[in-house]
């Protein structure tokens, strides 16, 4: 009986196993090979072994002849991608980096912020003057920053100036009562109170803010004169006296004389 029902079961598997043949030959001879796409800029793809799949149909035989370490059935192991877009970098990401910004330092602590430039619209220059003074006389136009010598023939040189700041700017008509070249200074009693911080008395010299050459103007505290600060030309800066550039002021120094008519609007 139990050799009956060894050779029925022999019989019956080697049956099976040629019937399986024809298939197993036909499945290998169109493998099955799933496509790799590789995206720019994306890492390869890791490449991934697949188990060969028994043709025993399972159960009781595949278990006698399969193989037993094979995987079981419908595993796969999924390659991973990067599925996000591809985009090209923003102009944000393009831009440099900010350079930090470096304070400059001297021996003795920081430097002083650049001064403002001077406008070449206040640069000395010959124009033509249509107004009523005769040769020789000053006009000071306290509005636009500008003081006027009167020359014959219908023309003035016209340089540009510093003048009173709010509360401080006046008008009316002087005359040229001195004239000096590197002028001391002695601030007045008013300025002292106000800037208690000034000298009593400076000596005259480059640091001396009436500059290269001063014109005072009648019995008054108020001067034509120079300036330390040429940037300053062009704004409301003084307490009442016309400042100008040192080079400006020698030049006018030269042109006129004692006694010369001031006329300030």
């Amino acid at each position: 009986m139990l050799k009956k029902f060894s050779l029925v079961m022999c019989v019956g598997a080697a049956g099976f196993g040629a019937g399986l043949c024809p298939a197993t030959a036909f499945e290998r001879s169109y493998p099955v090979t799933s496509s790799t796409v590789v995206y720019a800029g994306q890492p390869a793809p890791t490449q991934v072994a697949y188990a060969q799949r028994s043709n025993m149909g399972g159960g009781f035989i595949e278990f006698l002849f399969g193989d037993e370490q094979a995987q079981p059935r419908g595993y796969h192991a999924q390659p991973s991608y990067d599925r996000r877009p591809i985009y090209p970098p923003s102009p944000e990401q393009m831009a440099p980096e900010p350079v930090p910004q470096q304070t400059m330092y001297r021996q003795g602590g920081p430097m002083e912020a650049a001064r403002p430039g001077f406008d070449p619209k206040y640069e000395k220059q010959l124009v033509e003057y249509h107004g009523k003074e005769h040769p020789g006389t000053i006009v000071v136009d306290t509005p636009n920053k500008f003081l006027y010598l009167v020359q014959p023939g219908g023309a003035a040189l016209r340089y540009g100036i510093g003048v009173g700041r709010p509360g401080f700017t006046w008008s009316g008509v002087k005359s040229i009562t001195a004239k000096k070249e590197w002028p001391s200074w002695t601030p007045p009693a008013d300025m002292l109170r106000r800037r208690p911080d000034l000298p009593r008395f400076m000596e005259g010299g480059p640091e001396n803010p009436l500059g290269a050459r001063a014109m005072y103007l009648g019995s008054s505290l108020y001067r034509i004169h120079g300036s330390n600060e040429p940037w300053t030309i062009g704004t409301n800066v003084s307490s009442g006296c016309i400042r100008m550039r040192n080079e400006d002021v020698i030049d006018l120094y030269g042109r006129v004389h004692v006694g010369a008519r001031v006329v300030v609007i």
